[in-house]
């Protein structure tokens, strides 16, 4: 049974990226190193923030100091030098085609569009790899994509993102011990 050993949270570095809904993957990470009292320090060699949790086994996580488009060189920095397999790999990303407030997990699947899916993909050379997807809504027309996900939620919709993150924090155990199905009927139950 495959355990996630590194949870990545997708975003854009930078003040003025923070408060988008491009950068859920970093709120997501944000929340549970807060809540493991976890600090990401900054490596060079990975090109991103990392943090070892040590509690039953070791697991990492990583926010990405790459802009999005290039989140899989950081990726792949990690994974290759500890030795960690697609499969124990999740990404945690904003996903346009759920609406605010759900969340979606998922193994494998194409990149439905995401540069930082598509870069991570390419950089590791599989699609095998557990998504956590955060429902951000879609702006209804595809012209109007990079401005919507690069602005911050409107108050409600950043108070329903909130609420998904935390109903998936409460899987974190589960998908920590590979515990994929029973992780999948809590989180798409809430």
């Amino acid at each position: 049974m495959n355990k996630i050993k590194l949870f990545a949270g997708l975003g854009n570095p930078g003040e003025k990226y923070q408060n988008t809904r491009h950068n859920c993957g970093f709120w997501w990470i944000d929340f549970v190193t807060n809540n493991h009292r976890l600090s990401l320090k900054y490596n060079a060699k990975f090109n991103g923030y990392i943090a070892k949790y040590t509690d039953d086994g070791n697991c990492f996580f990583l926010k990405p100091s790459t802009f999005m488009n290039e989140s899989g060189r950081s990726l792949a920095a990690v994974a290759n030098f500890y030795k960690i397999r697609p499969e124990e790999i999740l990404v945690i990303h904003d996903e346009l085609d759920i609406e605010p407030g759900k969340i979606k997990l998922k193994l494998g699947g194409g990149d439905g569009g995401h540069n930082g899916l598509k870069s991570i993909t390419e950089s590791i050379k599989s699609k095998n790899f557990w998504r956590i997807r955060i429902g951000i809504g879609h702006p209804g027309n595809k012209n109007l994509v990079s401005n919507f996900v690069l602005k911050p939620p409107f108050k409600k919709e950043n108070e329903l993102i909130e609420d998904s993150i935390l109903n998936s924090y409460k899987i974190f155990s589960l998908l920590k011990s590979g515990q994929f199905e029973k992780a999948m009927l809590n989180l798409h139950s809430a």
